[in-house]
């Protein structure tokens, strides 16, 4: 199973770059923007703003992994862990 990586241009702190990222990881930055009432260029700024040395593109991908594992977890403690 592929998916095509899409590359989009954003503006980060005052400059252009590009950022290329499989279509999941994109929709799971607008879900997330769209949760948090913000654009999807201030949530990379934010990832951007707090990955330090890690590569951008791969910052984004473990931000949007991170966030399904918490909300998975969150919902597992719901229900008791029951499938």
């Amino acid at each position: 199973m592929g998916f095509a990586v899409l590359k989009r241009s954003v503006s980060i702190a005052g400059h252009r770059t590009s950022i290329s990222l499989e279509e999941p990881f994109w929709e799971g930055l607008r879900e997330i923007a769209e949760r948090e009432t913000i654009s999807v260029q201030a949530l990379i700024g934010r990832i951007d703003a707090e990955r330090g040395e890690q590569n951008l593109s791969s910052a984004i991908r473990v931000f949007v992994l991170n966030d399904v594992r918490s909300r998975l977890e969150a919902a597992d403690q719901r229900t008791g862990g029951a499938p």
